[in-house]
C-alpha cells in the first residue's frame, strides 16, 4: 500500500518549533509502520485550516488520479475545518476508490469498525446541515417579517459566475465546465477542490436569474 500522510500546523510559531509537526508526524509514521505501508509524507505549515491548503488540494489530486492507496491523518481538525467538510471528503474517498485513516477518531475505511465510525461522522454532518437548514429559514423569516429584502451574495465569487456564464454561452455542457474548474483547482463554494456538475447548473441560474431581474 502506497499511502499519503498528512500533516497541518496552523502558526509560524508551531512551524518554527516544530512541537506540532513532530508529533503529527510520529503518528502517521507509527501506524504505517505497523501496517507496513510505503508512506510519503505532505504538510501545509503556518496554514490555517479554514481553506483546502495547496499541499492537502494536492494530496486529494492524487488520491483521485489514483497514485496511492489511501490518506491517514493524525487528527479530524488537520484534514477538516467542519464535521461537513470532512464528511464530504469521507463521500470522495468512498467514490474515488481510495481509503481514509483518521487516527485520534477511529475513523478507518480499511475496516468495518473505522466505517461504521465514518457513517456515524456521516450522521453528525447531516444533523448539522438541518440545523443550519432550520437556522436559515427561521432568520429569514424573521427578516421577511420585518420587511427586509432576503437577497443573499453568492458564496461562488463574482469572476467564477462570469466565466461559467460565458462558457455556457459557448456551448459547453455544466459537466464540462465542472470538469475544467476542477482541473485548475478552483475551490467550489463549500472549499472542496472538486466541481459537480448540479453545482454549475445551479451558478448559472442563479447568475441568469439576477441578470432577468436587473
Amino acid at each position: 500500500m502506497r499511502v499519503i500522510g498528512y500533516v497541518r500546523v496552523s502558526t509560524d510559531e508551531q512551524e518554527r518549533s516544530g512541537l506540532g509537526v513532530e508529533a503529527q508526524t510520529e503518528a502517521i509514521l507509527s501506524e504505517c509502520a505497523t501496517r507496513g505501508w510505503e508512506v510519503e509524507l505532505m504538510s501545509d505549515l503556518g496554514a490555517s485550516g479554514k481553506h483546502v491548503n495547496p499541499n492537502l488540494r494536492q494530496a486529494l489530486h492524487l488520491l483521485r488520479s489514483g497514485q496511492f492507496d489511501g490518506l491517514i491523518v493524525p487528527k479530524l481538525d488537520r484534514l477538516a475545518r467542519s464535521v461537513r467538510h470532512a464528511s464530504a471528503i469521507i463521500d470522495d474517498a468512498r467514490q474515488q476508490g481510495w481509503f481514509l485513516i483518521v487516527l485520534d477518531n477511529a475513523i478507518d475505511l480499511t475496516t468495518p469498525g473505522g466505517r461504521a465510525m465514518a457513517n456515524m461522522l456521516n450522521t453528525f454532518a447531516e444533523l448539522e446541515r438541518e440545523l443550519i437548514s432550520t437556522r436559515t429559514k427561521d432568520a429569514l423569516a424573521a427578516r421577511k417579517a420585518r420587511g427586509l429584502s432576503n437577497g443573499r451574495r453568492s458564496a461562488i465569487p463574482a469572476g467564477v459566475l462570469r466565466r461559467i456564464v460565458l462558457d455556457r454561452a459557448q456551448g459547453l455542457s455544466f459537466g464540462r465546465i465542472a470538469q475544467q474548474l476542477t482541473t485548475e483547482h478552483v475551490l467550489s463554494p463549500t472549499g472542496l477542490p472538486e466541481w459537480h456538475e448540479s453545482t454549475v447548473r445551479r451558478a448559472y441560474s442563479s447568475a441568469k436569474a439576477k441578470e432577468v431581474a436587473a
